[in-house]
């Protein structure tokens, strides 16, 4: 503001017409200059001081706050729907938002954490050793977090909206029930059973296209597009599978807003309703992650041609690039291999 106030009245004097000597305007520049790099060097200063250098904490913020724009999306525009009876969005209109919200929240955790955004998912990379087993509980953690301020931030922007909705009463059940907004709940003729192989083959789906969208040997994708055609994985599965019990696929995305609910005023009923029906979107999700990610690895990954560099002996690695001199302390077997 300050340089932007001096450099006004540096155009308000030259254009009124009066004779400033020939070396003002110079100097005039060479002060904002001054005072900008000054204001710019403060304020990183003030970055550098914030700045975590500890790796696991920088992912384990990223993930929080991909899964916070995940969940403030997608829980923001179930909110919207319900709370206008339908009036401002439907049904699809919920598939975009936690699609957009998926798109957004890979866009902004992907270059620290890889954007798991799901303990799922970080169950499934741990399991097939591409995700270090000691960082899992820690991710999980995080992602739970960063579920449960974004179910908040939805409940304090929307606070009005649904107490007038529900008429002052927080309810998990009935014509105006609000805890759905939140969390995931069963429909009225969904058994348990059914419930489970609905949150199992919908998570398996999830991870199965999730691999195969990361798998360059398979297909290579553009690297920006890669996060925009998982958030069209997960609006495929809502289009799809989402009539049953909402589609949660991700434990962290129902148990932190879940966790919101009974701390909120809903209370005890959210772990009651659907007979019990709360471990569900935890457990399933789980057990259908690793059934899709063993069906894409048996079905698919296992059975790609090896790269050169994979069929590079041992003996050529050693012998690679050395010269004859280096060569003479080869270990017996690898002459041949030069």
């Amino acid at each position: 503001m300050k340089g932007q106030t001096l450099l006004s009245q540096a155009h308000g004097t030259v254009s009124c017409g009066s004779d400033p000597p020939d070396d003002s305007v110079p100097a005039l520049r060479a002060h904002l200059w001054t005072d900008s790099a000054e204001e710019t060097s403060g304020m990183e200063k003030l970055l550098r001081k914030c700045q975590i250098r500890n790796q696991l904490v920088r992912e384990c913020m990223a993930e929080c706050l991909g899964v916070y724009v995940l969940i403030l999306f997608g829980c923001g525009s179930v909110a919207q729907v319900t709370t206008s009876q339908d009036q401002k969005g439907q049904y699809l209109s919920i598939n975009l938002g936690f699609a957009l919200g998926v798109t957004f929240g890979v866009f902004v955790s992907r270059g620290v954490s890889g954007a798991h955004l799901n303990p799922a998912v970080s169950l499934s990379l741990c399991v097939l050793g591409r995700h270090p087993w000691l960082k899992l509980p820690f991710y999980i953690f995080f992602q739970v977090l960063g579920a449960f301020l974004a179910a908040a931030t939805v409940g304090l922007q929307y606070y009005d909206a649904i107490r007038t909705y529900s008429g002052g009463e927080l309810t998990v059940s009935g014509p105006t029930a609000t805890a759905g907004i939140f969390s995931t709940y069963p429909a009225d003729y969904l058994s348990l059973w059914g419930g489970v192989m609905d949150q199992v083959i919908g998570t398996a789906a999830l991870l199965l296209c999730v691999l195969a969208l990361g798998d360059q040997r398979n297909s290579s994708l553009p690297d920006g597009l890669q996060p925009v055609l998982v958030g069209a994985v997960v609006l495929v599965i809502g289009i799809s599978m989402g009539s049953n019990s909402g589609y949660a696929l991700n434990p962290a995305r129902d148990f932190g807003p879940r966790l919101f609910t009974y701390v909120a005023g809903w209370g005890e009923d959210v772990f009651r309703a659907g007979g019990g029906w709360w471990w569900i979107p935890i457990v399933a999700p789980c057990v259908g992650a690793l059934l899709g990610t063993l069906i894409y690895e048996l079905m698919i990954e296992v059975h790609h041609p090896p790269t050169p560099s994979e069929l590079q002996t041992p003996c050529q690695e050693a012998t690679e690039g050395k010269t004859g001199l280096e060569l003479e302390g080869v270990e017996p077997g690898c002459e041949k291999a030069t």
